[in-house]
């Protein structure tokens, strides 16, 4: 299926998976709104990506503040006349048990990984209904399909995301409209937001760390925008933890799951200083 023409709405925009992606779609004819929270960034983007001015906006936004998002969703439409994909991809992760971290850290990593993907996606459906057209990739995790010691608010709401995109592919079924709905699930990546996270000797074997961002952006345009996938799983292995997970006993699943070293994963993390 050709982009060619399409519109695109991507959060989280300006750096990491959303950068990579808003290239890959600028470059197969995409006109593009960048959402971030860093200006800084945008002004780079928008600079370094001069050579397709008159098909990209960007504007700075906090996916949590609802009032700055209805603003922009109105300009989106105003500049690009429709919204064709939305890309939910703006992300917050806080490592650390559940007991170490202030409630302030959790409620952040729900507003932002779950409720605002739940409100934009709201606001931007109905027009998507009327137009008989539309996908909207909601970024989930390698998380979603396991629980991860050190990142269970976080692991919740990538849950979620999966959970709510799964719910809503099926209503747009049921109302029988062209909108799809895609989850991508992304393990561990050497660089950016979990930058040294990492599996064990055995874990890497099985689940090896995605290389870049570039990865996840294509499967987010080729497998889910021009294949029309509803579920992107990279590596292509965490497949193995769904089934796993579905026929070992849980024992025995637990047992596997330390020798793999997903119980230290997050003891080097690093991240990207949120």
């Amino acid at each position: 299926m050709s982009l060619k023409g399409k519109t695109a709405l991507v959060t989280g925009g300006a750096m990491g998976i959303g950068l990579a992606t808003v290239k890959r779609l600028l470059k197969n004819g995409v006109k593009v709104t960048i959402w971030d929270l860093n200006q800084l960034h945008l002004e780079k983007v928008k600079e370094d990506l001069s050579n397709y001015s008159e098909s990209l906006f960007v504007h700075v936004c906090d996916v949590t503040d609802y009032n700055r998002v209805d603003e922009l969703i109105e300009k989106a439409f105003s500049e690009m006349n429709r919204i064709d994909y939305l890309i939910n991809n703006a992300g917050f992760v806080k490592e650390g048990e559940l007991i170490e971290r202030d409630y302030n850290d959790w409620e952040k990593t729900i507003e932002i990984n779950l409720n605002s993907i739940v409100y934009l996606t709201q606001k931007v459906l109905p027009k998507m209904y009327d137009n008989n057209f539309g996908h909207v990739v909601n970024i989930s995790s390698a998380s979603s399909t396991l629980g991860v010691p050190n990142l269970a608010v976080y692991t919740a709401t990538k849950w979620g995301v999966w959970g709510f995109t799964e719910s809503m592919r099926f209503e747009a079924q049921k109302r029988n409209k062209n909108v799809k709905f895609s989850s991508v699930h992304p393990s561990y990546i050497k660089t950016g937001m979990f930058e040294g996270a990492k599996l064990g000797f055995l874990g890497n074997l099985i689940v090896p760390l995605v290389k870049d961002h570039d990865v996840i952006a294509k499967g987010i345009v080729e497998d889910a925008l021009k294949k029309g996938k509803y579920a992107v799983l990279r590596p292509r292995t965490l497949r193995l933890s769904i089934l796993l997970r579905g026929i070992l006993p849980d024992k025995l699943f637990q047992q596997l799951m330390k020798i793999m070293g997903v119980h230290n994963s997050m003891s080097s993390f690093k991240g990207r200083g949120n």
